[in-house]
């Protein structure tokens, strides 16, 4: 066995320990404990929130959409084809998981009292229910077909209170155009995702109704979305995408790929902001659990004086005495960042099970603080603690080099 780490050991465990080596001992393993639990849960907790609001924004809009590049991120869109031939190609490329089709129109919903500008997406029946599915509170979703036109939509919570409509209800929608025109639907069901600013625009209805409203054939289409099976390949699937479709369209025909990040950028700046604030957390995390380790490894130097002192006598040099507190350090910082990823680790999956922790929908999208545990970035994190607060204890360790064995051996 290594000398110097079965002398760590039996440092660690040596129950004649003083007491004040004892409690500095707990405090430092406290302290990396507690370290290492606030960063679990920041790091959850901060990838919890990322994929849960993309994976919202991603049911209404996908994670890449093409369009008719006159659009220019307008509700009032140019249409573009359905059946252009590159379509089947991209659907069976390796990062794409669905294709589905889509038709925008603004227009304003009046009821007896009330009145709200909103925009109607137009959906077709293999535009596919999960995401819909998921957020439904009440009524049913839209049962729609290639043949018969149906007046049915779907709403949201935060449209039925604005406007009094629940389940069942018929209201009218005004569309600005000449001439004016009037459509009435029925209220199919109520969703709720939370995110406001969508949930009060974003009515579902029949894709057949904007067509006839726009003046459209059954091949012309506001956009195509493309749902991918991974939210980490949107940018390297645009690029794809894009390189495809450029290569097989003429000069005339005039289409666009944009990201979900190019739809909604100030919701992904802002969660830029929280990766820094997290960064930060976990930088503070680190230094103050390394400079507890200094302070507790300091107390244990001075406790081992006469100890070092002795083993310098009988020819152990300062550099194997510096491993011996190192490696005794490093004890302490595995104890620490077990303890800690034990209690992080629990309060992540209760938070899964039990949902204590609530938020308000308005500022934060979600009613309960979301997790996501990812393992690969715990164990990463896990590695870059225990590599930095090891490293710090060469400071204190370097101490060991200046003591003179003669006159620690003397002063015993």
């Amino acid at each position: 066995m290594n000398t110097e780490f079965f002398i760590a050991r039996r440092l660690s465990f040596d129950k004649r320990n003083s007491r004040s080596v004892k409690v500095m001992t707990r405090i430092a393993v406290f302290s990396i404990m507690l370290s290492a639990t606030v960063m679990i849960v920041a790091i959850s907790t901060l990838s919890g929130f990322k994929t849960g609001l993309k994976e919202k924004i991603s049911g209404f809009n996908a994670h890449l959409r093409i369009t008719n590049l006159d659009s220019n991120h307008s509700f009032d869109t140019a249409p573009i084809l359905n059946n252009y031939p590159f379509y089947d190609s991209i659907a069976n490329m390796p990062d794409v998981k669905h294709l589905r089709q889509y038709a925008y129109k603004g227009g304003i919903i009046k009821t007896a009292t009330e009145i709200q500008g909103v925009v109607l997406k137009g959906i077709d029946r293999n535009f596919g229910n999960e995401f819909f599915q998921q957020y439904l509170v009440d009524g049913s979703l839209l049962e729609l077909s290639d043949t018969a036109l149906s007046s049915k939509a779907l709403i949201s919570t935060s449209l039925s209170k604005l406007l009094n409509l629940k389940t069942g209800d018929h209201f009218d929608v005004y569309f600005v155009q000449e001439p004016v025109r009037i459509r009435r639907f029925t209220v199919s069901g109520l969703y709720d995702t939370n995110l406001a600013e969508m949930d009060k625009m974003f009515v579902i209805c029949d894709i057949a109704h904007i067509r006839r409203l726009n003046g459209w054939n059954g091949n012309q289409i506001s956009g195509m979305e493309i749902v991918l099976n991974s939210l980490t390949d949107i940018d390297r699937a645009r690029t794809r995408v894009s390189d495809w479709i450029f290569g097989q369209i003429d000069e005339e025909t005039m289409l666009d790929v944009n990201t979900i990040h190019d739809d909604f950028p100030h919701i992904f700046n802002w969660l830029d902001i929280i990766d820094m604030n997290v960064l930060i957390v976990l930088i503070i995390m680190m230094v103050v659990a390394g400079f507890n380790m200094i302070s507790s490894l300091l107390i244990m130097l001075l406790e081992k004086i006469p100890m070092i002192g002795i083993l310098k006598t009988m020819g152990m040099s300062s550099g194997n005495i510096r491993k011996i507190f190192i490696y005794k350090s490093s004890l302490i910082v595995l104890r620490g960042l077990a303890y800690g990823n034990m209690l992080g680790l629990m309060l992540c999956f209760g938070q899964q099970l039990f949902e204590f922790v609530k938020l308000n929908p308005e500022t934060y999208f979600f009613t309960v603080a979301p997790v996501s545990i990812n393992l690969q970035s715990i164990i990463l994190l896990n590695i870059c603690s225990f590599a930095f607060i090891v490293a710090t204890q060469t400071i204190p360790a370097i101490i060991v080099a200046k003591i003179s064995p003669d006159k620690t051996v003397k002063a015993t």
